[in-house]
């Protein structure tokens, strides 16, 4: 029998090229001088993160692919129906990991690999769109939960009958933006509304903004006299958990008038260190928004916006289905959809992504 290591999954997985590439990077590092150069430290620095990253994640596809490829060997020489039970309960994690790595192919953009900062706002609906809201957030958490990311909610202003008027939180994991970036858009739900005494169809609207969360490696220069900060007490939905000191922060970025809030923690210092963080990544996002338009504008290209565009629709009522409105997927399991189950959405996104900027480049060059 041929052992585990004489086994492999092919062109799929290479270690070797990672292990080969991330040493180059380790050397390039270690030279002092490169430190002098911050943004090509920081490309260095970003890159080895990533293939670290995408070799830790080759190695567990690996390591579960030779466990399956055992227990089929241990069956050929000594059939068991224990031993087939066993590695066909094994199969479909291997599948998730293979399937989740090649679409990793597609989060290539350059903070891809970074935290997510995800904010949510109703539209006009009073109540029925605050719901909306809380639906949507509850979503994008039960999302991350089953993809093992760490959520922080840094901001969150409950409605004032229910469901929320906006929140702010960050998704925390390898790849986290990458992933969260295919929600960034308007968001759409039609159903009978359950705080309507009339049982009318409503349909309400929700903004969701998506930003790569900003390290410190990263340059961002703010300059403090264009800041207005203000400290107030934060709010909640009463009860002893409501914070009596003036501990919450609101950070206004004069020139741009960018307003970032933060009231999760008790301490006033780490609600602004955690508001600025926000605030970074908002302006970097406002930055990259420019150059993409700048960059449609000088290949003539007309593209479609997805920043506060139409991107989805949610109907619960005359029928339930599930519509994005970029790549056409549709589902019709709109429960399990609301409850976490958006992979496929955000895989068909990639893919549709990858595919739009290819189209555009191949206009630009025509």
């Amino acid at each position: 029998m041929s052992g585990p290591a004489s086994r492999r999954c092919g062109a799929i997985f290479d270690p070797q090229r990672l292990d080969s590439d991330i040493k180059a990077i380790e050397q390039k590092c270690a030279d002092p001088a490169i430190w002098s150069n911050q943004s090509e430290a920081t490309k260095l620095t970003s890159r080895l993160k990533l293939f670290k990253t995408q070799r830790e994640q080759m190695l567990r596809i690996q390591g579960k692919f030779d466990d399956v490829a055992t227990l089929f060997e241990m069956y050929a020489e000594s059939p068991d129906d224990s031993l087939l039970s066993e590695a066909s309960q094994a199969l479909p994690a291997l599948d998730g990991l293979v399937a989740k790595a090649e679409f990793q192919v597609f989060l290539n953009d350059k903070y891809d690999a970074r935290n997510a900062i995800v904010s949510i706002h109703p539209g006009a609906g009073g109540t029925e769109s605050c719901d909306w809201a809380q639906m949507l957030m509850r979503m994008f958490v039960r999302w991350a939960e089953r993809e093992g990311y760490d959520v922080d909610t840094v901001d969150l202003l409950p409605g004032d009958v229910a469901g929320i008027k906006s929140a702010t939180l960050i998704v925390k994991g390898e790849f986290a933006y990458g992933n969260m970036k295919s929600e960034r858009g308007v968001h759409r739900l039609v159903r009978i509304s359950p705080y309507d005494s009339a049982a009318r169809r409503h349909t309400s609207f929700v903004s969701v903004d998506v930003m790569p969360e900003i390290e410190e490696e990263i340059e961002i220069t703010i300059n403090p006299t264009e800041l207005r900060i203000d400290v107030y007490r934060s709010g909640g939905p009463g009860g002893q958990g409501v914070n009596t000191t003036d501990s919450a922060v609101r950070i206004r970025h004069l020139p741009t008038n960018i307003v970032v809030t933060c009231q999760n923690e008790r301490s006033q210092t780490s609600n602004k260190i955690t508001a600025m963080r926000v605030l970074k990544s908002r302006l970097l996002q406002e930055e990259l928004k420019k150059q993409e338009e700048e960059m449609s504008k000088q290949r003539g290209v007309k593209k479609e916006i997805a920043w506060g565009s139409q991107i989805r629709s949610y109907v619960l009522q005359p029928y339930q289905m599930i519509k994005d409105h970029r790549t056409d997927l549709e589902s019709p399991l709109v429960d399990r959809v609301l409850d976490g189950e958006i992979d496929g959405f955000i895989r068909a996104y990639l893919k549709w992504n990858a595919q739009n900027r290819k189209d555009q480049e191949a206009a630009g060059k025509g």
